[in-house]
């Protein structure tokens, strides 16, 4: 089997909101990538000894004394190198070039006239969706370069910036002013793919199968014959994890599933069914929703929430675990991203916008190796490998829901009486997304429980009861969103629904907030 890390392109972040997107669709051209920061150990740019770098965009300007540079390792290797807004801006300066504050900044759609396509942009401007003379992309940039270092051609322009893309085939240095990794640049993939696959040589190794057999064969000779535990949360990344080490190492995986009364409606029986009887996977169903409720009486602020919510399954999964003999490893769902964002975390460049529920919190004591199948896979990665799987639609298809669970989704105090009137409200949303082939038109929808109380009127009786509020987005990375224009006939049906058929709710509203300013939850 080849080596599905031998060809690689390595990425430095220059703090683009984009960075990550540009490894995603790297890897959609069937090639493995990883995120570095700029400012890494230049011996770690060396050891992952890639076969072409990426430079991304940034918000700072390569025109101030201080700004981020290229590591000069990054020259030195021989290997292509591709700067991408900022990147191609660092370089130039770096390399001689010159760079000004551009009098006409360009933010959003543009049309780049393509003078010198060479290697890179040969024969793009022919394609159907393109004029023949021009490519349609996305600009993000308040500085341009008015002079391209020597040895240096220019590829194209624009009325405000001479020189949106230049190159250096000797050198293997390109660089381009818009950006390719989003799909507003009509034939940004193509580029990547040139300059991926021509100009680097990659070959396209990075695919679901290589993927699987690759970690199979990682975990066996990982752990041997020993005992896995795992956390099976009902969601997405878990599940993934147990199918994928079960396929792997067979009984020698158990998992725990812990129901702490917050989760969505079913979801308990529908985990157990899925994978211990379907699947043959041990599965340990521990039902504590009371001790999670009552653990959480009296607490209303958010973060103090997630933190009860975190360390009693601490606890529950610590006694459960205490029950088992032999297990030498903790197996958990962690992805990509989350390695990124921690990694980010620790150098003080990320702001906590809320804290994260998860098993990685598991105390010292227990004395477990970590094992982490999906370490290397972004969100989009881990749902198509599952899918191979075997794992249905339904679990891998999904939409996002907070570790917390319904205790982030019901504001202030939890009262246990009214957990099962937010898991009905929910489930006939959700239910109803689904009858109106709309559940994979938004990327998340959920209910929300608000307590305050509303008058309404139910036949001829006066009914005082709470409110339900209904989210649904749209988005394509969940750092932006918009509220989802759901048609106004099926609002008002999901409406009648609730309140119809749940005592305790008397009215639904729905919330057309967006990503930023609110966030997607609510709490």
């Amino acid at each position: 089997m080849a080596d599905i890390h031998n060809d690689k392109i390595l990425i430095l972040d220059y703090g683009s909101q984009f960075t990550q997107l540009i490894a995603r669709r790297v890897r959609e051209l069937q090639v493995y990538s990883e995120i570095f920061p700029w400012d890494v150990d230049q011996q770690a740019i060396r050891d992952f000894n890639p076969k072409g770098i990426i430079l991304s965009g940034s918000p700072e300007s390569a025109m101030l004394e201080d700004s981020p540079g290229v590591p000069q390792a990054v020259l030195e290797l021989g290997v292509p190198v591709l700067g991408i807004c900022y990147g191609m801006q660092a370089l130039a300066q770096q390399l001689g070039g010159t760079v000004e504050a551009s009098d006409q900044k360009e933010f959003g759609f543009a049309r780049v006239d393509v003078s010198n396509p060479g290697t890179l942009l040969q024969g793009l401007t022919d394609y159907p969706d393109e004029d023949n003379s021009a490519l349609q992309v996305w600009m993000s940039h308040g500085d341009k370069i008015t002079a391209a270092p020597a040895g240096f051609e220019v590829l194209c322009s624009t009325g405000s910036a001479p020189i949106t893309g230049m190159a250096n085939d000797q050198r293997r240095i390109y660089g381009l002013q818009f950006h390719v990794e989003v799909t507003h640049t009509k034939q940004g993939k193509v580029i990547l793919g040139r300059f991926v696959h021509d100009i680097c040589g990659c070959g396209s190794h990075w695919t679901s199968t290589s993927i699987i057999d690759d970690q199979i064969e990682q975990v066996r000779r990982q752990v041997g014959s020993d005992q896995v535990l795992l956390g099976l949360s009902g969601g997405v990344d878990s599940a993934v994890v147990a199918a994928l080490l079960h396929r792997a190492i067979g009984d020698q995986l158990t998992c725990i599933f812990v129901d702490t009364g917050l989760l969505r409606y079913g979801e308990g029986d529908q985990v157990m069914d899925t994978f211990a009887q379907h699947m043959g996977v041990k599965v340990l169903r521990v039902n504590a929703g009371d001790q999670f409720l009552g653990a959480l009486a009296g607490s209303s602020d958010p973060e103090h929430k997630r933190k009860i919510i975190g360390a009693e399954f601490i606890k529950v999964f610590e006694a459960e675990a205490a029950k088992l003999d032999n297990i030498q490893w903790l197996a958990q769902g962690t992805i990509y991203p989350d390695v990124i964002e921690s990694a980010g975390a620790k150098t003080g460049k990320a702001h906590v916008i809320k804290s994260h529920h998860n098993v990685g919190g598991l105390p010292e004591r227990m004395q477990m190796q970590l094992v982490e199948p999906l370490r290397e896979l972004f969100k989009d990665e881990v749902r198509t490998i599952g899918r191979e799987l075997g794992l249905p639609d339904e679990l891998i298809d999904r939409h996002p829901f907070p570790g917390p669970g319904l205790g982030v989704r019901m504001l202030g105090e939890i009262n246990p009486q009214h957990v099962p009137l937010l898991q009905q409200a929910d489930h006939i949303f959700i239910e109803e997304l689904r009858a109106h082939d709309l559940y994979h038109k938004v990327a998340q929808a959920f209910a929300v429980f608000l307590p305050v109380k509303s008058v309404g009127v139910v036949g001829d009786g006066r009914r005082y009861e709470y409110v339900i509020a209904l989210r649904a987005v749209e988005t394509i990375d969940f750092m932006t969103a918009r509220w989802a224009h759901l048609p106004y006939d099926f609002l008002d049906h999901v409406s009648r629904r609730i309140i119809n058929e749940i005592s305790g709710i008397s009215r639904v509203v729905y919330d057309i907030s967006g990503k930023p300013p609110a966030t997607i939850e609510w709490e």
